[in-house]
């Protein structure tokens, strides 16, 4: 996998995180710039989706498994966008929250993530 591209996955996520967790301490709900940065984590995402089966495809293995390492990726990719639709049906200063918790969850999967491709070894 690509380092940068997961370090930019994850503070990226940990952004948005922060923002959206400010939203909610001011009892706001989340509003159209916390969804564009949403898109904005999620295509993140999705490239290192891409890249990941890409080099599957190709060959290489995570040091840990595919099958795990296959399963974070997908949670990864699954992640912000879950919490953004939980968001739209609760309007409320819990919908910023909500998303809140899961870019920080994104964080903690795209740690892992780097753990069980093999710490930076390709």
């Amino acid at each position: 996998m690509i380092d940068a591209l997961t370090l930019a996955v994850g503070v990226t996520a940990l952004a948005l995180a922060a923002w959206c967790g400010f939203a909610a301490y001011r009892n706001e709900p989340t509003k159209d710039w916390h969804f564009i940065g949403m898109a904005a984590v999620s295509l993140l995402c999705v490239v290192q989706l891409v890249i990941a089966i890409v080099q599957l495809a190709r060959g290489q293995h995570p040091d840990k498994g595919t099958a795990l390492f296959l399963a974070y990726l997908l949670g990864a990719a699954a992640c912000v966008p879950a919490t953004g639709f939980m968001s739209l049906s609760e309007r409320t200063r819990w919908g910023s929250a909500t998303v809140a918790a899961g870019a920080v969850v994104l964080a903690v999967l795209e740690v892992r993530l780097f753990d069980i491709w093999g710490g930076g070894s390709a």
